[in-house]
């Protein structure tokens, strides 16, 4: 029997732990375009994306970066290796999802879903139309 964590309110904010966990359950439901992609994915969640990661993207501020998607074949953005060395890996960054949150006034767990979306699907070469139509479907229930 596959164990099951439930978050249930909050009276501090999400830990890293919660939001790994909504991470985990996010990616269980991801709509079917999607689904095969992500077989063995692995989530890290931090607080901030760190210096050099910032770096790398030329990121001015840490807050403008909610998650971001790392294949396991990739040497540097836009370059890849035939083979993988390394787990394909989603990293969400903790404190600007919470600020998109309660900018948003959504409910956490459907923000954190389709930023989940949104950021698998620019990684696979999905065009926007498709990108805005997976969403629709997840706001409407239909994942």
């Amino acid at each position: 029997m596959d164990a099951r964590k439930i978050i249930m309110n909050f009276t501090v904010p999400p830990s890293l732990e919660d939001i790994e966990i909504m991470t985990g359950n996010a990616l269980d439901h991801l709509p079917d375009e999607l689904d095969q992609y992500c077989v063995d994915i692995s989530v890290v969640v931090e607080d901030f994306p760190d210096e050099a990661l910032e770096s790398e993207l030329d990121i001015e501020d840490p807050f403008d970066l909610l998650a971001l998607y790392r294949s396991g074949r990739e040497i540097s953005p836009g370059i890849e290796k035939k083979t993988a060395n390394d787990d394909d890996v989603l990293m969400v960054f903790r404190r600007p999802l919470l600020d998109m949150w309660c900018d948003s006034g959504d409910d956490l767990g459907s923000v954190l879903h389709q930023i989940i979306i949104e950021e698998l699907a620019r990684n696979f070469d999905f065009s926007e139309d498709e990108i805005d139509e997976m969403t629709q479907r997840h706001h409407q229930g239909l994942l």
